[in-house]
């Protein structure tokens, strides 16, 4: 799998995780289960849950069909192969150059849809939610867990949109009926794009730009679907004041979670600085 598109059309499909060594996906599976079901110190790993599953009775249905996302996950025993293995990061480097910070590490977990269709993740551009530049020296990894297709809602993407509108976008919560999960925001005025949708194998990775426009649909099958996924970014790229654009949104929103957990005084600089882990090479700026 070394078909590489041109400028990032598409998003970049490197060789399986599989072909690559990067750990065992059934023990990336099982430690996502005992992290949702406290078997394991979870540290500072923030857990994620979906908003239509925890209304129904806790008690009767598994933690892994609550729990959509896990993040913060790049210190972990486990799931730190992923973030640090060198071949991964030798597809990395060729976007952010040597020196390389981990800064956004999570485990998706897309349960099955409950028929609210809060499964489905909106149209959104990652760069929205990062406080630092430049965007050409950030790059997301979206490993596939499992089988992903269509009907357990695969990623889908507007090729070339990291160029053509080729800037941030206003980003807000959804009106959906069903209502929108924590944390995910999304832009308007595209939905009558031609989408790619990403069917994938387990294993199978994608490089994407932080501009390029992307979402999933709902999960109508009866499985879970779980992918391993990070941003990483160059070094040398410095933190930004968002204040006053369309970003401040998300930084209100951070800044009060944060606040709830205790952090009264943490901004939206200092919670990347929280979460991120250099991986290679020397840290600079971030």
């Amino acid at each position: 799998m070394f078909s590489y598109k041109p400028l990032w059309s598409l998003p970049v499909p490197v060789k399986s995780i599989c072909e690559m060594g990067l750990g065992s996906k059934i023990c990336y599976t099982q430690r996502f289960i005992d992290i949702c079901e406290d078997k394991v110190n979870r540290g500072g790993i923030t857990l994620m849950k979906d908003i239509s599953s925890v209304k129904i009775n806790q008690e009767a249905i598994s933690k892994e069909l609550i729990v959509n996302k896990i993040q913060d996950i790049v210190w972990d025993d486990v799931f730190e192969q992923y973030f640090l293995h060198p071949e991964l990061l030798d597809y990395v480097q060729c976007f952010t150059g040597n020196n390389i910070m981990a800064m956004h590490s999570m485990l998706i977990n897309k349960p099955p849809d409950t028929g609210s269709m809060t499964s489905r993740h909106p149209m959104h551009q990652d760069l929205h939610y990062f406080a630092f530049r430049p965007a050409d020296r950030i790059v997301g990894t979206w490993t596939a867990m499992q089988t992903v297709t269509k009907a357990n809602g695969c990623l889908f993407v507007l090729p070339g949109s990291h160029i053509h509108p080729g800037k941030l976008l206003p980003h807000e919560y959804p009106e959906w009926e069903g209502g929108v999960n924590k944390g995910f925001h999304g832009i308007t005025g595209y939905d009558s794009e031609e989408k790619k949708y990403l069917n994938m194998n387990p294993g199978d990775t994608v490089l994407f730009h932080p501009l390029l426009i992307h979402g999933s649909g709902p999960n109508t099958s009866q499985e879970t679907r779980k992918a391993i996924s990070c941003h990483f970014a160059s070094c040398e790229c410095q933190y930004i004041d968002v204040t006053g654009t369309t970003q401040q949104n998300i930084a209100i929103e951070v800044k009060e979670i944060a606040r709830r957990r205790g952090f009264n005084d943490m901004d939206f600089k200092d919670f990347w600085k929280f979460r991120s882990r250099l991986v290679r090479g020397l840290k600079m700026h971030l």
